[in-house]
């Protein structure tokens, strides 16, 4: 394949000439196994090949600094982008070690992009925003200049997001939003509001699974195939700026940069697409479900046996009408096992009377209940951990 500079983007008010795609270095601890760091050093040298100079990576990313940290030293550095993770501590001394011990790892003086990695909920967010929090120490990084830019990464409600987003302090931003999951779309205008970089989290694996679609799927999304539909369908609007590819080998790079072949006409190419998904899911789900399914929903705290059943809902609509089962199951199956990077629990053993009253605000109170326990009929499986937890 010829190479070819992918397009690059002006990344809110850090100012960076950000690439559209982002070398994400979640799958690098699999290099560990088989002992193939030639393998990374060749997938990190075709992506800069391609324009992709921003690497990104994590403290809780198994081997993947350390791996990182053997190449790093060997590539020109004022032409190279890098970002880490570090998650928020209890104690801001705990968060600076940890940051320290990875730059150490790394090999580097300094991070071009340092992240609180993971606020998910009310309590690691308090960690950061108090007075003497990791918000503050973080800061503090960027004033001695270990780091050039500060941001955080989040699964987290929209409204630990958003609140996150409203301190001002942060200058990107990465969360998850692709076409199976829209809820953070305000979460992105608010980022925008405040010029802020955004960098989309995993749009192959929790995008949708889309290195392995449903041929109902791939069918609807011809003359693309669903990851790059999704891909360009991401690139639409202005204040998204690039997306984490997730590579194991330098091939994984290929189908996304045959996709960037229409970034000049995305919209219009995605667009009748988009339309052709949402007309199937009408068709199967019902105009009604379909437009108001998730109004009235509890949080997953106040549900009997906290069911997190906004999570559950969305991931039956993709399966019952796109034949998404795969997916379903990868998502659903991590529900009680991976702390709040996954908050709620599975349907085991749902109890209609507990759980109608959380559900009195729903439209479809009456039918949730039935449509949970299909759910779990056609998603339950083996529990599923995390992709960092299973290296």
């Amino acid at each position: 394949m010829k190479d070819f500079n992918v397009p690059r983007r002006r990344f809110g008010r850090t100012e960076l000439s950000m690439p559209v795609l982002t070398c994400g270095g979640m799958r690098f601890l699999h290099f560990h196994e088989d002992k193939s760091q030639g393998g990374l050093e060749k997938l990190i040298h075709r992506g800069l090949d391609l324009g992709i100079n921003h690497i990104e990576t994590a403290r809780g990313y198994g081997t993947s600094e350390e791996q990182l940290g053997a190449v790093l030293p060997h590539l020109p550095r004022d032409e190279i982008l890098v970002q880490t993770k570090v998650g928020p501590k209890e104690s801001a001394r705990e968060f600076r070690e940890a940051v320290e011990l990875s730059l150490a790892t790394l090999n580097l003086d300094h991070v071009d992009l340092l992240t609180l990695h993971g606020i998910n909920n009310r309590e690691v967010l308090e960690w950061c925003i108090r007075p003497g929090g990791c918000l503050e120490e973080i800061l503090k990084f960027q004033k001695e200049g270990l780091c050039r830019f500060v941001g955080f990464s989040t699964h987290a409600a929209l409204p630990i997001i958003v609140e996150m987003i409203e301190t001002g302090a942060m200058q990107y931003v990465n969360l998850h939003w692709y076409f199976v999951q829209q809820v953070n779309w305000p979460a992105i205008q608010a980022a925008a509001r405040q010029d802020m970089g955004v960098f989309i989290i995993s749009p192959n694996d929790k995008g949708g699974k889309l290195y392995a679609p449903s041929e109902k799927l791939m069918h609807l999304c011809e003359p693309l195939s669903p990851m790059q539909f999704n891909g360009l369908w991401c690139l639409v609007p202005d204040p998204v700026h690039t997306l984490s590819i997730g590579a194991a080998c330098a091939e994984d790079f290929d189908e996304h940069i045959e996709a960037l072949g229409h970034y000049g006409e995305r919209k219009a190419i995605t667009e009748p697409i988009a339309n052709r998904l949402e007309s199937e899911m009408r068709s199967v789900l019902g105009d009604d479900w379909f437009d108001r399914w998730h109004v009235g929903l509890p949080h997953h705290v106040d549900v009997p046996g906290e069911i997190n059943v906004r999570e559950i809902l969305r991931l039956w609509n993709f399966a019952k009408s796109l034949d998404m089962i795969e997916y379903g199951k990868m998502r659903y199956n991590l529900l009680g096992s991976a702390g709040h990077w996954f908050p709620g629990k599975r349907v085991d053993g749902l109890k209609d009377k507990k759980i109608a009253a959380c559900l009195r605000h729903s439209p479809f109170a009456d039918r949730i209940p039935d449509i949970l326990r299909e759910a779990h009929a056609l998603l339950d499986d083996q529990p599923v951990k995390r992709l960092t937890e299973s290296a």
